[in-house]
């Protein structure tokens, strides 16, 4: 039988290939930083990782994650509420609801996790979800889990959001779902509008702060500090494997009764191994240090508007962004390919984004600026996208 799907998978590959679809891994064989080096041995800066405070290779978050080994060992060989659950488990819950100003919170082992398991719980068929239609993948999945009826609004288009709110209130609960940064635009969602329709048509709000807890905000804590919400939505969804340290973990965290309700019934939390207590402890470590002081934020939202202000000098088309992601447009798949490549042998590491990843005749390059970069680092990036946009023709 294999003989046959195997000729059918062979020729799909083929077909991704030939389309400029396939993508290929490159291999780092040091720590994550704004320097790294390739298994070719190549050192070159890195402006393609979501590691945006610069805190994956911190040493106060492996000394913390260190002692957490020795105290509590390497994992938990269990599930919650089994024997899955730690005092270091609980510690970060408590500090990541404080940070956030919320309730209460629940750990799971992703993100991705956290959205495809927050939905099914909480709706029935009786209920809505109007999801942003730029949302996150796993948001995508999570909905599909879910009976509620469903509805989706142009991306950040509040008259659309309207117009499906008032389709859905024919439903018992509503729940607008929307990214606090999309993370392939970098756009940040108008919370503070889609708060206003949400009153209006007694909607909650559902906000994945992924792309911009650590981010946007002055002190780091997303969108709902942006906005001055911060406690006026009902759930915020996150992870600990971006700005917040760049490991594994996710979390949900909002009304303590969607918590509780989320610990009895949300499956990949009853269904998944606890995330290992060295990552709790340095994730503890990361919500205080960002608590103690704003450097890190600061110098991010410094490197990304001086970056994003030089590359529209030079001509290049930039999606509009108040976050640390900087979409260069070239909406041609290969070109995006070739123009990364190029990149890669002036040093500079990033990745061409197309389809499926985004629509098609989207493609772009996605830099992502972390306060791990200098001046310097972004200087020699700019350059070299100056470089190769003269000589592949993007720019003048």
């Amino acid at each position: 039988m294999y003989k046959k799907f195997q000729d059918h998978l062979t020729g799909t590959l083929s077909e991704i290939r030939e389309a400029g679809f396939y993508k290929n891994e490159r291999i780092i064989v040091s720590p994550q930083g704004a320097e790294i080096e390739l298994n070719t041995g190549q050192k070159v800066l890195n402006f393609c990782a979501n590691n945006y405070l610069g805190l994956s290779n911190s040493q106060s978050l492996i000394d913390a994650a260190k002692k957490a080994l020795d105290d509590h060992g390497y994992g938990m060989s269990s599930v919650r509420f089994i024997c899955g659950t730690s005092d270091l488990h609980k510690e970060l819950e408590k500090k990541l609801a404080e940070f956030f100003g919320t309730e209460d919170t629940i750990l799971y082992a992703a993100c991705f996790d956290a959205n495809g398991g927050v939905f099914e719980p909480l709706l029935t068929e009786e209920d809505a979800i109007i999801s942003d239609a730029l949302n996150h993948a796993s948001i995508i999945d999570g909905v599909r889990l879910c009976k509620a009826q469903r509805y989706r609004y142009e991306n950040a288009n509040m008259e659309d959001l309207e117009k499906q709110l008032q389709a859905a209130m024919a439903q018992r609960f509503r729940l607008i779902v929307t990214d606090g940064v999309f993370s392939m635009d970098g756009n940040v969602a108008p919370l503070d509008k889609i708060a206003e329709l949400a009153e209006k048509y007694n909607a909650m709000i559902m906000v994945d702060e992924s792309h911009s807890a650590g981010v946007v905000g002055h002190t780091g804590r997303g969108v709902t500090e942006l906005f001055n919400l911060r406690g006026r939505v009902e759930i915020i969804t996150g992870t600990l494997g971006k700005a917040f340290g760049g490991a594994v973990g996710g979390f949900t965290t909002g009304k303590k009764e969607i918590i509780e309700i989320l610990r009895q019934r949300s499956r990949p939390y009853l269904f998944s191994n606890s995330i290992p207590p060295l990552v709790a402890a340095a994730g503890i470590r990361m919500v205080e240090m960002m608590t103690e002081t704003n450097t890190l934020q600061d110098k991010l939202h410094r490197n990304s508007e001086y970056f994003i202000s030089e590359m529209k000098k030079l001509g290049f088309d930039i999606k509009p962004t108040k976050s640390a992601i900087c979409a260069v447009m070239l909406y041609d798949a290969k070109l995006s390919q070739d123009f990364a490549s190029k990149l890669l042998s002036e040093g500079i590491y990033v990745i061409g984004f197309y389809y499926p990843v985004v629509a098609k005749g989207q493609a772009r390059i996605r830099v992502q600026l972390s306060a791990a970069h200098d001046t310097e680092h972004l200087d020699k990036a700019i350059r070299a996208f100056e470089k190769v946009g003269k000589e592949m023709g993007v720019i003048q």
